[in-house]
């Protein structure tokens, strides 16, 4: 059985992981895992007024929203399938409970056939192209980096100015105790200072979930072969 595009990027260390993340972060189009994540934002905020347009242009696309808040329930739900251009991909489809509002972060990345990166695809049509790095920590954490940023668009491909764009660190870990993920995430802007970041928990639930049952609203409204 082939491994996940994260085995595969992190090697051997990815048996540094907590065993829990590393169920989490196996799943393949082979192995047909998926997970369904529920929990709560015990914080989700924003660095204030000047981020808020920012923010509304992420919510074109669902990839990020304006809301802040404390105790926000929220989902996550992981799916690994081989995509039109026969790339295996995963997609992160995170739902957030704003009230009778519901905020998408949605994204499927793939490993790189160029360089062996990881590459995330932020949005519901692909059009930000994200460098991922991936570091098992001692500790049996995992922490996710994004650099450069690519957008896609009919015939129009740039990379971001780092004025215009945000990057991520993203920290999850298992708490056993209280058999729960944890997770915070941090988004920054280099000129600008931390624009947006939310830290959670949930418990998931692990599936068998072949290609064809996965949810429509799971898989983008477009592939986008450029990375």
């Amino acid at each position: 059985m082939s491994q996940s595009i994260y085995e595969q990027y992190l090697g051997p260390d990815f048996q540094k992981l907590h065993p829990m993340l590393q169920k989490r972060f196996s799943m393949s189009n082979q192995n047909h895992l998926a997970m369904v994540g529920t929990g709560v934002m015990e914080r989700i905020f924003n660095a204030g007024w000047h981020t808020l347009p920012f923010l509304y242009v992420g919510t074109w696309r669902n990839i990020m929203f304006p809301e802040t808040g404390i105790g926000i329930p929220f989902t996550i739900e992981n799916y690994a399938y081989q995509d039109s251009h026969g790339r295996e991909t995963v997609t992160w489809i995170r739902k957030f409970q704003f009230g009778s509002k519901v905020r998408r972060f949605d994204a499927t990345m793939i490993r790189s056939r160029q360089n062996g990166n990881i590459i995330d695809y932020l949005g519901n049509r692909q059009h930000l192209a994200v460098d991922i790095n991936m570091k098992a920590n001692l500790d049996g954490s995992l922490t996710i980096f994004s650099g450069n940023q690519r957008f896609y668009e009919g015939p129009v491909a740039f990379t971001f100015p780092g004025l215009f764009s945000g990057n991520a660190e993203v920290n999850e870990s298992y708490d056993e105790a209280q058999d729960l993920f944890k997770i915070s995430v941090q988004v920054k802007n280099k000129y600008v200072g931390v624009l947006f970041g939310y830290t959670g928990h949930f418990k998931a639930e692990f599936k068998t979930v072949p290609p064809a049952k996965i949810p429509a609203y799971a898989k983008p409204l477009r592939e986008e072969i450029r990375e």
